[in-house]
């Protein structure tokens, strides 16, 4: 598993680039990407496709390629493979069969955003892309408002603007978020503040809505918090079934909220 830069070609390491001489042959999410990549390094190895729709099918040619004494190295378009990105079967089946897997570590969107962020690290949750549909999108956000870890997003350039302001919807105006925009790329930014001030930043700006993003959520501030924000939560969908009062004391027993802070709270 050889990860690749997520954007200046300096950080990939030498010890992936040995790898990727020595391979019989490489597979790749989008083997055009890999090609110019392979390229710039003055290299050429065989390229295999193997992404989200023909994975399970070439996981099995693979594996029997490796059983046959081939070795061969998997890189997604960017970063580390299988973060947010097609693979895991591949390795699921290989290490079944008995074949030895190794991590040949380097660029990780996530984790570049995560060091610069300035949000607490020791616990954080991967989210990946949030769903694109509007209704969705916004339901798990709200599944995720009473979340305590530091949560981290990848969103794309045409939705970043809707995710900031869903985000201040669900969790706030005033918690505080990070956007890492075009990490390691020339036209790097990290814009940081309360989430309105955010979507303010990227709302007048067009330059800051393009590229590739990682979107960070500080989480609640304590246990109190969060159990008032999942109460709340609760209470408004219950209330689309139940009578408030019985809304609010299913809501207070299920989350741990007080009752009165949520009686009457989104109905």
């Amino acid at each position: 598993m050889v990860a690749t830069p997520i954007g200046n070609l300096a950080d990939l390491s030498p010890r992936a680039l040995d790898t990727l001489k020595s391979v019989a042959a490489i597979c790749a999410e989008d083997t055009r990407h890999t090609r110019q990549l392979l390229a710039h390094f003055g290299l050429e190895r065989p390229l295999l496709a193997l992404h989200e729709h023909n994975e399970a099918e070439v996981s099995e040619r693979m594996v029997a390629r490796l059983l046959a004494g081939d070795s061969l190295a998997l890189v997604s378009d960017a970063g580390t493979p299988l973060v947010s990105d097609p693979g895991f079967r591949l390795v699921r089946a290989a290490r079944e069969a008995g074949i030895r897997v190794s991590p040949v570590p380097g660029a990780s969107a996530l984790v570049a955003a995560l060091s610069v962020a300035g949000l607490p690290s020791d616990r954080f949750v991967f989210e990946g892309f949030l769903p694109v549909k509007a209704s969705a999108r916004r339901e798990r956000l709200a599944q995720l408002a009473s979340e305590t870890r530091t949560l981290i997003f990848y969103e794309s350039a045409h939705r970043i603007a809707q995710t900031l302001a869903d985000a201040v919807d669900t969790f706030g105006t005033q918690r505080r978020a990070v956007i890492a925009r075009e990490l390691t790329k020339l036209f790097e930014t990290v814009l940081d503040g309360p989430l309105a001030g955010l979507r303010e930043q990227v709302e007048a700006d067009a330059n800051q809505r393009r590229g590739e993003f990682v979107l960070l959520v500080q989480g609640a501030g304590d246990e109190a918090e969060a159990k008032l924000i999942e109460g709340r939560r609760l209470y408004s969908k219950l209330c689309e079934h139940l009578p408030p009062s019985a809304a609010a004391k299913l809501a207070a027993d299920l989350s741990g909220a007080p009752r009165k802070a949520l009686y009457g709270h989104g109905g």
